[in-house]
């Protein structure tokens, strides 16, 4: 087992070492892009300001509890889209194409293949955003920084990453049968959005959605409620770590499971 953690370890090392070559070689794309995307999400939490600028509360929750939500929700996402945007082309780059013969006749797994075979350098602009915010909110909050607390400030972020990847890759996985599944994973990339604001403020039937059947909730909003005292969902919190891993190894089982039913299509 650690054999083989080296070796993968080592192979995504000369992967990334080649990607961020290519980065400095177009050293404007990759600033546009980083800015773009920091201009993207300030926009909004511009909105966002708005909106508070003309009520004190939504329902119970302030302007910076609902920032200090967003923060972890920009923070895990960065993870997604540093390190596995590839996922998102599956079906029209690899299947469609036939490309996924190729991954498929190399001794190495075809996930970590697709995965590794880009970075996203935009996701840093959403990384340096998440932090910024993250600093400002915590600190109008009042939170206490321990060891403890900014340990699990990190196992949230990680999750949150996790949980992104998982379902992201959970949806593309369709694609093995119908040829190209963006469409689908889009829409459910959609809600999301609602993990970005507490989960309170909706109605009870998209709570249940957002929390058990495609649980973008713990992207960010039951995260955050574990630093907010007084919380009623901060037990919900603590089970990130959990949902992560469970959300993780059943997409990753239906990946095999689409892998077996994959149809070359040059067959």
């Amino acid at each position: 087992m650690w054999k083989k953690t080296k070796r993968y370890s080592f192979l995504y090392s000369r992967y990334f070492a080649n990607h961020l070559k290519v980065m400095m070689e177009y050293k404007t794309d990759f600033f546009i892009g980083l800015f773009s995307v920091m201009v993207q999400q300030f926009t909004a939490l511009f909105f966002l300001k708005i909106v508070f600028d003309h009520i004190d509360v939504l329902k119970g929750w302030t302007f910076y509890e609902i920032l200090f939500i967003y923060a972890i929700a920009f923070l895990g996402r960065s993870i997604h889209h540093i390190f596995f945007d590839n996922l998102w082309t599956l079906g029209w780059q690899y299947v469609q194409t036939g490309n996924f013969d190729r991954i498929l006749l190399r001794p190495v797994n075809p996930l970590f293949q697709v995965v590794a075979e880009r970075v996203q350098q935009d996701g840093f602009g959403q990384l340096i955003i998440g932090g910024i915010v993250l600093s400002i909110a915590s600190a109008q909050l009042d939170i206490q920084w321990s060891i403890g607390t900014i340990l699990m400030l990190l196992v949230f972020i990680l999750s949150s990453g996790i949980i992104f990847v998982a379902i992201n890759l959970f949806f593309i996985t369709f694609s093995f049968w119908m040829v190209d599944s963006l469409p689908i994973v889009v829409s459910v990339f959609q809600l999301s959005e609602f993990a970005r604001y507490p989960l309170t403020i909706y109605p009870r039937a998209i709570t249940l959605i957002i929390t058990w059947v495609v649980p973008y909730g713990f992207t960010a909003y039951y995260p955050a409620t574990y630093f907010f005292e007084g919380s009623a969902h901060m037990w919900l919190g603590v089970l990130t770590p959990v949902i992560a891993v469970a959300s993780f190894m059943i997409a990753y089982w239906f990946w095999n499971r689409g892998i077996r039913a994959f149809t070359s299509t040059g067959s």
